[in-house]
């Protein structure tokens, strides 16, 4: 009877449970099952529905799938046309509402001074017309505030706004906030011992803020830029020697009211290094380590240099490509003696990969032409890849000084055998206008206006005009110069001119010239340079004293006026390692000139000169700088105005025109047919901060003129002697922030009676 009673009320629970739940199963049934008979789209408004259809992964007459509509769910919103979108099942029917995005209708910019609305537009994806989304407007926010970062607005605050319009349009509104600059309050340096904090500022290209760099970028703090000054702090150590050099950690601390940044360099130096043995080991038929041993510059004991290895690498490859190996591969092997802390360097020579550049690509000229970029690069087209070249076309790139970044790389080609070089550049302003004021001791209280643009029409062109007013000298310019004349690297100019000259307290006359000049220049080898010059002038003589010297007398009765015609030849060689600041290398130059094609003067002017840098220490830099000249009449006399005329710059210690002959009565100089000149020179600098600019000299020099002894007129009388002369002094430079400022001491210590001595020399010119 129990179990009968149990058997009867689980038969009873079964039933039950059916009776209830049936209808639940088979509604979930009919929802998986089934099929499609309608996809209905509903909310499109710019969008044709077959459009929106194309994008489900369901059509008519296929099953219900969960898995498939959630998919196509998916599929839909990845597209980012629709704000929102349902998909939902309606008997045989599938009903997909959705909601578009808006489309953009303009953007604009409120709030923005520093920088231009095209250039926030420039970092921008969406453009008007282009369909608006959240995500995208999040990262043109953010490619905004990462340009103001780089321009120093760390508080920089950027709200996008919406303004809606008919048809689903809207208007997309960036509210700027631009905040205050956020400068660099101090640099600091943590682990040096060699090289102190001031040094060390030199350096790098981050600055400190003060007021009279209010016209430079590198007193705000930009992360690259902390990146760069990591890399030029070790190739600085590794220049001195210390192979071991890191830079451990690198921090910018930014005050709580973002205003200002504190960075924090911490070094670890290490030891100073020496080179040890230099090898080569050539892994070439029939190449000798003995034919290339002889360019390498690098000496057994002395100072490690890490620029020095990278310049026997091109030395080397230089040297073998001559010896006809077209592809060769150079790397260095260095050696590391921790006990004698020396460095011994193998270079190993193999056969290179038979690269081919396939092409060249430039970017980032806005206003440069590309041909002015290509025509620096020492590769082409076709060429075999060689990195010496790619790294001496980024050199010539550097050289002119158009653009503030570049950026030059080796990418894979097409083919495993080519290459492509990408050069990638940042232009600078090229253009200057100046105004100038100052005194100097040669030309008295003087002004200068000026008109300068070295990159005339993205051409890579000269232009320029020159104004100087001056106590003693007046002066206009205006001259062109076209680098790559006919489309060969000959360098072409011309130049027009008038000059004005007080010489009544040298001479007791004035002259005034005016004229023309026009030079080719180009280069025989990749130091050694080539330049003709034809210059035409007129010079008339005013305003002679009545006490002036019977030479001078003479000189107006017979040439007022004075047409010179005059062709020159010079070649220059030139291995320094700068034109502008040079501190290591030499020079070396002579320039023959004759007169007489045409005009009134006839006669042949020399010239030679050298100069020679050594860097005796860390920014000490010791000099020589020598010259001599000398001009011959042909056929008649030398005028008094083809003269050489020495002292001032060229002889500290002696007024301008201070040496040489000069008339005994009224002391008036004479000119010479001969001059030399030499200067012995030490920089330092004077151990104060770096932002005083600041720098010490001590010099010796010496000179001499002479050569018109058996000229003098009858009844006049003629003090020359053709002696040397010889001062010894002390000076300062000073890099202000309206122009450099010198001041130098010399005191003569070997001269004649009759010479004029100026024993301060003071410079100073301002420009704005």
């Amino acid at each position: 009877m129990g179990v009968s009673l149990r058997r009867f009320f689980r038969i009873w629970a079964l039933g039950l449970f059916f009776l209830l739940f049936a209808p639940l199963i088979q509604a979930a049934h009919a929802q998986s099952g089934g099929v499609v008979r309608n996809v209905v789209v509903e909310g499109a408004q710019r969008l044709d529905p077959a459009t929106v259809r194309s994008y489900l992964l369901l059509r008519s007459g296929d099953k219900f799938d969960p898995a498939r509509i959630d998919r196509s769910l998916k599929s839909l919103f990845a597209t980012g046309i629709f704000a929102d979108v349902s998909l939902q099942r309606n008997g045989d029917d599938l009903i997909v509402t959705v909601i578009e995005n808006p489309v953009i209708n303009r953007i604009a910019f409120e709030g923005n001074e520093k920088f231009t609305d095209d250039a926030l537009n420039e970092e921008l994806n969406l453009r008007p017309r282009v369909i608006y989304t959240r995500t995208k407007v999040q990262k043109d926010v953010k490619r905004m505030l990462t340009l103001y970062r780089q321009g120093g607005r760390f508080a920089a605050l950027i709200e996008p706004k919406l303004v809606k319009l008919e048809q689903n349009r809207v208007d997309l509104i960036f509210e700027i906030n631009e905040g205050k600059p956020t400068d660099i309050q101090n640099i600091r340096f943590v682990g040096n011992k060699i090289f102190d904090d001031s040094r060390l500022r030199q350096v790098i290209q981050t600055e400190e803020t003060r007021w009279w760099k209010f016209l430079s970028s590198s007193t705000t703090y930009d992360p690259d830029r902390l990146t760069l000054d990591r890399e030029l702090m070790r190739r600085f150590y590794l220049k001195n020697g210390y192979a071991d050099f890191r830079v451990v950690s690198s921090l910018a601390e930014l005050t709580p009211d973002k205003r200002n940044f504190f960075i924090t360099f911490m070094v670890d130096e290490g030891e100073r290094y020496k080179f040890g043995k230099i090898d080569v080991d050539t892994r070439l038929r029939d190449l000798k380590p003995k034919q290339v041993k002889d360019v390498l510059e690098i000496k057994t004991g002395s100072w490690y240099d890490s620029t020095k290895i990278d310049q026997d690498v091109n030395r080397i490859t230089t040297q073998v490509g001559t010896l006809g190996y077209a592809f060769v591969e150079v790397r260095p092997r260095v050696k590391r003696e921790q006990k004698t802390k020396t460095i011994s360097i193998k270079y190993e020579i193999n056969e290179g990969p038979r690269v081919f550049v396939e092409r060249i690509d430039v970017s980032g000229n806005v206003r440069t032409l590309d041909k002015v970029i290509r025509r620096e690069f020492k590769l082409v087209e076709g060429d075999g890849f060689n990195v010496a070249k790619m790294r001496r076309s980024r050199q010539r790139l550097e050289n002119l000084n158009f653009f503030e970044k570049i950026s030059v790389e080796q990418v894979p080609g097409s083919a495993p055998d080519k290459s492509i070089v990408k050069v990638s550049v940042e232009e600078k302003s090229t253009g200057s206008v100046s105004f100038g004021a100052g005194y100097s001791s040669t030309n008295g209280p003087l002004a200068d206006i000026g008109l300068r643009e070295n990159n005339f029409l993205g051409r890579g062109q000269l232009v320029n005009v020159n104004v100087v007013v001056a106590a003693e000298k007046s002066q206009v310019d205006i001259g062109f110069r076209e680098p790559y004349f006919l489309g060969r690297e000959i360098t072409a100019g011309v130049d027009l001119f008038r000059i004005r000259k007080d010489r009544q307290d040298t001479s007791s006359l004035d002259t005034d010239e005016y004229g023309g000049s026009t030079l080719f220049s180009y280069p025989i080898l990749e130091s050694l340079r080539q330049k003709w010059a034809y210059s035409i002038k007129q010079t008339e003589i005013t305003d002679v004293s009545s006490t002036a010297s019977q030479v001078i007398i003479d000189t107006q009765s017979a040439n007022k006026k004075r047409l010179v015609s005059e062709i020159n030849h010079t070649l220059n060689f030139d291995k320094r390692d700068s034109t502008v600041n040079p501190t290591d290398g030499y020079s070396a130059g002579i320039t023959t000139g004759y007169a007489g094609l045409g005009g009134d003067a006839t006669f042949v002017r020399n010239t030679v000169r050298g100069r020679y840098y050594y860097p005796v220490a860390d920014q000490w830099v010791f000099s020589l700088v020598g010259s001599a000249g000398w001009v011959i009449g042909v056929g008649e006399d030398v005028s008094f105005l083809d003269r050489l005329f020495l002292g001032g710059n060229r002889v500290r210690g002696f007024d301008s025109a201070g040496i040489g002959p000069r008339d005994a009565v009224n002391k008036d100089a004479l000119g010479a047919e001969w001059s030399y000149s030499g200067q012995a020179q030490l920089d330092f600098p004077l151990g104060l901060p770096d932002f005083f600019r600041l720098t010490g000299r001590v010099f010796t020099d010496l000179g001499s003129a002479g050569g018109i002894e058996e000229k003098n007129p009858a009844g006049s009388s003629i003090n020359t002697t053709g002696s040397l002369r010889a001062t010894v002094g002390i000076g300062f430079q000073w890099i202000s922030p309206f122009g450099p400022v010198g001041l130098d001491f010399a005191i003569p210590y070997i001269k004649e009676e009759f010479d004029r001595t100026e024993i301060v020399r003071f410079n100073f010119g301002a420009r704005i």
